[in-house]
């Protein structure tokens, strides 16, 4: 077994905070519901109603729901106004995206496959070429929010969104970019299902802003939430601080769960909660583990 403990905010001298938060998901469609716990039987998202249409045709499942987290989290975070066409307020190259999806483009893919096994190349659309990128939720979020900092997808199994918002804590404190959106998404359909055996995912996600302390005090941001610790391996001491589940009706979260760990942690915080929270993905033993500890602004 490896294990991995690092601090990157702290060594680095830079402390990391989340000045932006926004989920979405059949039950909940803000930080605060979800950590009161999202209650079955909630509609399923509909990506238009939050971002419009333009733009939504020929895209998965997938990238639609990513785009209107991208938008809520910015928006959220002060940095995009009610019209998309106006853009972010502060320069391109100093927001960077990091996006964790395990199932993300899967239908597509599997799609692609069953085509070209049936009809050839020639039977393939041009539109979906594109979808095919494994890349794809987080360059498409990007290029539509004029995102140009460092561009990166995370689809590491279970632990794949804690180790997201360690990558982009890890930009920041390298001085790589001022400011990262993390954004963490599982799309609910036929061909995840089987993957599955028969389980659905939860069929939305969470999207962080996360900034370092500098660049949030000169833009006068509201700090939601301190990164803190970070450790990869088996699962820190149960005593780092409380521990948020996701409802089990609301299916499996796989790549999105740690986002939407921390985004619950934001909404304990909102609600006036001061004790740090730890978020926690993957295995308790051997390498598929991860844990992150997140602080109150004035705990930290």
């Amino acid at each position: 077994m490896t294990t991995q403990t690092t601090d990157p905010a702290r060594t680095a001298a830079t402390t990391v905070v989340i000045t932006g938060a926004a989920v979405l998901l059949p039950g909940a469609d803000t930080v605060r519901a979800l950590a009161d716990g999202p209650a079955a039987g909630g509609a399923p998202v509909e990506p238009a109603a939050h971002v419009g249409k333009k733009g939504l045709r020929y895209k998965d499942r997938a990238t639609q729901l990513g785009y209107a987290l991208t938008a809520a989290a910015l928006r959220d975070a002060g940095l995009l106004g009610a019209d998309e066409k106006d853009g972010i307020n502060v320069p391109a190259a100093s927001v960077g995206v990091v996006a964790s999806s395990n199932f993300g483009n899967l239908d597509t893919v599997a799609r692609a496959l069953d085509t070209l096994r049936e009809e050839t190349v020639t039977g393939t659309s041009p539109m979906d070429l594109p979808n095919a990128s494994s890349n794809v939720i987080a360059s498409s979020a990007a290029i539509r929010y004029g995102l140009r900092g460092p561009n990166l997808m995370v689809c590491n199994g279970e632990t794949s969104g804690l180790d997201a918002v360690h990558w982009a804590v890890t930009m920041i404190a390298a001085g790589r970019t001022e400011r990262v959106l993390v954004l963490g998404v599982e799309p609910d359909n036929e061909v995840v299902r089987r993957l599955l055996g028969g389980r659905h995912a939860v069929d939305g996600g969470a999207a962080l802003l996360l900034e370092s302390a500098a660049a949030a005090d000169a833009r006068s941001a509201t700090v939601r939430a301190v990164v803190g610790r970070y450790h990869r391996g088996a699962a820190g001491p149960a005593g780092d601080g409380r521990r948020w589940e996701l409802p089990a009706h609301l299916g499996t979260a796989s790549g999105a769960d740690g986002l939407l760990q921390v985004a619950a942690a934001v909404g304990l915080f909102d609600s006036g909660e001061r004790g740090p929270v730890q978020a926690v993905a993957g295995s308790a033993d051997g390498d598929a583990g991860a844990d992150l500890l997140l602080l109150a602004p004035r705990a930290a």
